[in-house]
């Protein structure tokens, strides 16, 4: 089966099973700003694998992923009259972990910078800035500030004229 219609098929689950916690689920198990991060549809489109997101910790995490497996038969229903398909993928909700990952991977590079800042100042050189900011002498001497766009012209002084 082509990926394109699998790709197409998980994002038309996203889009239904999105607009179902949003507007048509009222549980109020299901934390606000709780999002479809993806959907993975399987090869032979029986299975759809729906990773939830939700920002407010673990608690709510707990709590939204076991509404959502509650709610999961209803969820489905809406898919199958949504998708003209010959048989409705049974939908399996996640935790997006990949999510916390990234996540995780952030805050250690935030971290490190902060401390390679308080240890390390950073080399003006490579941040582009001027260490004095009242410096205005140019960085590079070689620069001709009086250069237009067009080519290299070489003045010699003389102001003869070639014929």
């Amino acid at each position: 089966m082509k990926q394109y219609r699998r790709e197409r098929v998980a994002n038309a689950i996203r889009e239904i099973v999105s607009d179902g916690i949003a507007r048509r689920l009222s549980d109020p198990r299901i934390a606000p700003l709780t999002t479809i991060s993806r959907v993975e549809v399987g090869p032979d489109l029986l299975t759809a694998t729906v990773y939830v997101t939700v920002p407010t910790g673990e608690a709510d995490e707990r709590k939204t992923i076991s509404a959502m497996k509650s709610a999961r038969g209803y969820l489905q229903r809406m898919v199958a009259k949504e998708l003209n398909l010959r048989q409705c993928p049974e939908l399996r909700m996640e935790l997006d972990e990949q999510q916390k990952m990234v996540l995780q991977t952030l805050e250690q590079i935030e971290a490190n910078r902060r401390e390679r800042g308080e240890d390390d100042p950073q080399d003006s050189e490579t941040t582009g800035e001027r260490a004095d900011p009242d410096d205005t002498t140019d960085p590079n001497p070689d620069h001709n500030s009086n250069s237009n766009s067009g080519p290299n012209v070489v003045d010699s002084g003389s102001d003869e004229v070639d014929a």
